[in-house]
């Protein structure tokens, strides 16, 4: 008899878990103090920042490795790993760099490309560089300089990406070099020297391949143009050891748990975020130079694992896959060698649901950056708003902030992917009082708000992955193309 009661009871309880609503089971996994106990962890000293292919990075790599495992998700198909592993190759700054320009030096400068050089020569100056201002212009053996940007009053993420345009055209003309003159403020400055001095890229199989061009392309921090006139030629004498290159490994770490419907259980639902930060830089006025990264990206790594957790106790029609993302401070590398190398056809992947984010200044908001540009878009509003958070689109549509995170390496392959960050609605001095800061502590977050961002998070993935819609890019979206492509629609 008390056997029969004992079944009896537990196929009560099963039947108590399948009658819970998603609502409900997004809140019952979602406890502040795991919360905590994850951001904490990855924001450590221990970990140095988490820069990768350090081994604060491998240490964060085996902490998430071993909570997907608790968790109950399964490693790579075919492999007995959580990691997805590869190489980089992480370009050293000169040593010394000297460089002048009619006579002027300009000690403030940081390379992003400079070869093992000395040599001087005529330049010429031309404005900001568009290709209008490339017209006509003999170049074949000169210096180009130019003004950082496009236009005045550029954030540095514009002006990295007209950069690359302009040495694209530096290289088409013959000309040997790029110099772009700049004017930061020295916080920002400290940081875009930080970022240029570890320049990375991946390394496929292979030795290094080596560079034997004397271009190079350097940035000078300055307040002026020094008079020079547009079109006009200048001089120019620079002298460098040159760069550094040496090999790291690094990983991404991936776990899968398989949905519960017989069918849609051949989709997937990514859940990702990049767990890599800066690592160590510049000691701050306390004399910290540990950059934890808290906001970036434990908030975001710590979602995913929020999910995992609650995938594992109540699986979702759809399957999951869990990736999480090394190397996007140095470019988007983890996400882009992912998307190029995925271990599940990307043709059965239905949606990325990526979180990403530099801080918050509101936390009545979740800031979602692609928030209209699918047909998720009223299951990301209910799920936010359940949990008293309003959604709100990309506050800063300028910023070209889509296109700056993990999520796009997906979109561009035609996967719907947007990115759920914390609540900002500007970018101001609260945002910048921690972004890529040493003072970007796990004890500065706001932990009471962070509860209801996760079980936001949490009830939104759990919609995504049980409705019976079939998500895509609304019609117009720059990568609909490309999805149509991926999934082969008409």
């Amino acid at each position: 008899m008390k056997k029969y009661l004992s079944l009896g009871i537990a196929f009560l309880g099963i039947g108590l878990l399948s009658a819970q609503s998603d609502q409900e089971k997004a809140a019952s996994t979602v406890q502040e103090n795991t919360i905590k106990s994850h951001i904490y962890f990855l924001a450590d000293d221990l970990l140095e920042g988490r820069a990768a292919g350090t081994r604060g990075n491998k240490i964060a790599a085996s902490y998430l490795a071993n909570q997907l495992r608790s968790y109950g998700a399964t490693p790579i198909p075919g492999t007995d790993t959580y990691y997805q592993t590869f190489d980089l190759v992480e370009t050293a700054p000169p040593k010394n760099l000297k460089l002048s320009l009619n006579g002027t030096d300009f000690p403030l400068n940081a390379a992003f490309k400079m070869p093992a050089i000395d040599k001087s020569g005529e330049a010429i100056y031309l404005g900001y560089g568009s290709e209008k201002d490339f017209e006509g212009k003999a170049l074949e053996g000169k210096v180009v300089v130019v003004l950082g940007g496009s236009s005045p009053n550029q954030d540095p993420g514009q002006m990295f990406r007209s950069s690359r345009e302009k040495m694209e055209r530096v290289k088409s003309s013959g000309a040997v070099g790029l110099v772009e003159l700049v004017g930061f403020e020295q916080g920002m400055w400290t940081r875009i020297k930080h970022y240029l001095g570890s320049q990375t890229e991946v390394q496929e199989p292979g030795s290094i391949a080596e560079d034997e061009s004397e271009m190079f392309h350097v940035w000078l921090n300055t307040n002026n143009n020094s008079g020079f006139e547009n079109g006009k030629t200048i001089s120019y004498a620079v002298k460098s050891d040159g760069q550094t290159k040496k090999i790291k490994s690094t990983q991404n770490v991936v776990g899968v748990i398989e949905g519960s419907d017989p069918k849609l259980k051949n989709e997937y639902v990514i859940y990702s975020a990049h767990y890599d930060h800066v690592g160590i830089g510049e000691p701050n006025a306390e004399g910290d130079s540990i950059y934890n990264g808290a906001r970036d990206n434990a908030i975001g790594t710590t979602a995913v694992l929020s999910m995992a957790e609650n995938l594992g106790k109540y699986p979702t029609k759809r399957s999951a896959l869990f990736i999480l993302f090394t190397a996007e401070e140095k470019g988007l590398l983890g996400s882009a060698y992912y998307a190029d190398h995925p271990v599940i056809p990307l043709n059965q992947m239905s949606y990325c649901f990526n979180t990403d984010g530099g801080g918050y200044n509101d936390t009545s908001l979740a800031t979602i950056i692609g928030l209209e540009r699918t047909s998720a878009q009223a299951l990301i509003e209910k799920g936010a708003s359940t949990f008293g958070l309003k959604a709100i689109g990309d506050p800063a549509p300028e910023q070209g902030l889509f296109d700056r995170s993990d999520n796009v390496s997906f979109a561009q392959k035609g996967i719907p992917a947007p990115t759920y960050s914390t609540g900002f609605h500007s970018f101001d001095d609260e945002i910048f009082k921690y972004y890529h800061q040493a003072s970007d502590e796990a004890d500065s977050l706001d932990y009471d708000y962070l509860l209801k961002f996760y079980q936001g998070y949490v009830y939104t993935g759990r919609l995504i992955a049980n409705t019976s819609d079939k998500l895509f890019w609304n019609a117009g979206d720059k990568y609909e193309d490309a999805g149509k492509a991926l999934y082969g629609m008409k």
